[in-house]
C-alpha cells in the first residue's frame, strides 16, 4: 500500500538527552534504548471514516518519537498497518449503499492527505490487511501446529480461535484483572459468548466465511483475518520479535496490544513482543469523549477545509501531554492559531534572544516523556522576547525554526 511523501527534516546542530518514555507494562517511565535502527509498529486507521483528531493526536505522538530518533542520529524503520478488511468498514459501506473496497480506498487516501497535511513523517511500511491474508494464515497454520490456537466445532462456521492461556505471561502488558478483561474484551470488538470457545477471553484470529462478507482461501477454509492477527504478522514480517516501541491509542491497550503481542509470543517464545509499550490519550470535544456512537467527531479534513492552518491543528493537539485524555476546544485551537502567529513572527525577524539554550531546552522536555507543553512554553518564552525586544542576530530565528520543525514539526514558514 502507498505510504504518504516523505517530510524534509532540518538537521539542528548539537544532540539531546536520550528517550524516556512511558512504558504501559512496566507502568513507568524507562529509557528507550534502540539500536542503530531504531523499530517502531504503530496500529493504524479502519478506514470507515475520515482522520478524527483523536487519531491524529495518536500519530503525532508517534512523530515526535520517530523526530527525536531521528534527532539523536539513529535511522527509523517505522511501520503501520490499515484495517481495510473489518466489520466496521462493511457496516459503514452497507449502510451508505457503496463498495467496501471503494469506501476503504477513498478514506485511506483522505488519511494520506490529513498526515501530509499536519507534516507526520510516513512510515516506511504501510501495509494494508488484504495486502498481508497470506501472511495471517501462514501465522494462523502454525499457531494451530504449536497448540495455541484451535478451530472451534462448529459445521457452519469452523472460525479459529487463539488460546488467551496460551502464553505464560498473557496479561502483563496490560495489567488488567480477569474482570476488566472481559469487561473490555466484550466492549472492544471481542466476542465473549461465542458457542464453542473455550474461554470467553479467547481471540478470534481466523472466521470463518459468513454470507456477503469477502473471504480467501486456508487450509482450515474460506475466510477472512481476525483483527489481532493482522498486526502480529504484519510487525513480525517486517521489523520481528523484540522491536523498540508498540504504540496506539490507549483504548488499543486490551485487548488489541494484548493479544497481537501474545499471538507472536507463543510463536517465537519470547517474554515481549516489543520492548516498550506507548499509548496515547483520548481527545473529547467540550467535555465529552470524541466517538462514533456520540456523533461528536472533529475531522481534520473538515478544519483544513474550513481554512484552519494544519500547523494550528498540530499545535493545538501538541498543547497537552500526549497521555493525558484531554479536550479539543474552540478556545484550544484559538490558543493555537495566536501562537502559531507569534512563532511565525518571532522567527521572520532579527533578534537579540540566542536560541541555544531554548532549542536545548526543547530537546530535553521533549526526551523526558514527550512533554510538549514545557517545550512549548519555552518556545513561547523565547519568541515573547524576540517579537517585544528584536535585535540584530539573524541567526538565531532561522536555528530556533529549524529546531520547532526538526523536533515539533511544526514549519513557521
Amino acid at each position: 500500500m502507498q505510504s504518504w511523501s516523505e517530510v524534509a527534516v532540518p538537521s539542528v546542530p548539537g544532540q539531546g538527552p536520550p528517550l524516556r518514555l512511558f512504558d504501559t507494562a512496566d507502568r513507568r517511565v524507562r529509557p528507550v534504548t534502540p539500536g542503530d535502527t531504531a523499530t517502531m509498529y504503530v496500529c493504524g486507521i479502519t478506514p470507515y471514516d475520515a482522520t478524527h483528531l483523536g487519531h491524529a493526536a495518536t500519530y503525532l505522538a508517534f512523530d515526535l518519537v520517530n523526530r527525536l530518533w531521528r534527532d539523536a542520529g539513529h535511522n527509523v524503520h517505522y511501520v503501520q498497518n490499515v484495517t481495510d478488511v473489518d466489520d466496521p468498514l462493511f457496516e459503514r459501506a452497507n449502510r451508505d449503499g457503496e463498495d467496501w473496497v471503494v469506501l476503504g480506498m477513498r478514506e485511506t487516501a483522505l488519511f494520506r492527505e490529513d498526515m501530509e497535511a499536519l507534516r507526520v513523517l510516513p512510515p516506511r511500511d504501510y501495509i494494508g490487511a488484504v495486502e498481508s491474508v497470506n501472511e495471517v494464515v501462514e501465522m494462523v497454520e502454525k499457531l494451530l501446529a504449536a497448540g495455541a490456537a484451535y478451530i472451534v466445532d462448529d459445521a457452519e462456521y469452523p472460525d479459529v480461535y487463539f488460546r488467551a492461556d496460551a502464553t505464560e505471561q498473557f496479561g502483563y502488558e496490560s495489567g488488567y484483572d480477569r474482570e476488566t478483561m472481559e469487561r473490555f474484551f466484550a466492549e472492544r470488538g471481542g466476542d465473549p459468548d461465542r458457542h464453542g470457545k473455550q474461554d470467553r477471553l479467547d481471540a478470534l484470529v481466523w472466521r470463518a466465511q459468513r454470507p456477503g462478507e469477502p473471504s480467501w482461501p486456508s487450509p482450515f477454509g474460506a475466510g477472512r483475518p481476525g483483527w489481532h492477527i493482522e498486526c502480529s504478522a504484519i510487525a513480525l514480517n517486517r521489523i520481528g520479535s523484540g522491536f523498540d516501541v508498540q504504540g496506539g491509542g490507549s483504548d488499543l491497550i486490551f485487548p488489541h496490544h494484548e493479544f497481537s503481542a501474545a499471538h507472536a509470543e507463543s510463536l517465537v517464545l519470547e517474554r515481549r513482543f516489543a520492548r516498550h509499550y506507548v499509548h496515547a490519550g483520548m481527545i473529547g470535544l467540550d467535555g465529552e469523549k470524541m466517538s462514533k456512537s456520540r456523533g461528536n467527531l472533529v475531522f481534520v479534513s473538515k478544519l483544513r477545509g474550513e481554512g484552519v492552518d494544519p500547523m494550528a491543528i498540530r499545535l493545538g493537539l501538541l498543547s497537552g501531554h500526549y497521555r493525558t485524555d484531554r479536550a479539543w476546544t474552540g478556545e484550544v485551537l484559538a490558543d493555537a492559531e495566536r501562537r502559531l502567529d507569534l512563532w511565525r513572527r518571532a522567527a521572520a525577524r532579527p533578534t537579540a534572544q540566542s536560541a541555544e539554550d531554548t532549542v536545548a531546552r526543547l530537546r530535553q522536555h521533549l526526551a523526558d516523556d514527550l512533554d510538549t507543553a514545557k517545550a512549548i512554553d519555552a518556545v513561547d518564552g523565547w519568541a515573547t522576547r524576540a517579537v517585544e525586544h528584536g535585535g540584530s542576530d539573524a541567526a538565531a530565528p532561522g536555528l530556533l525554526a529549524d529546531a520547532v520543525d526538526a523536533l515539533l514539526g511544526v514549519s513557521l514558514h
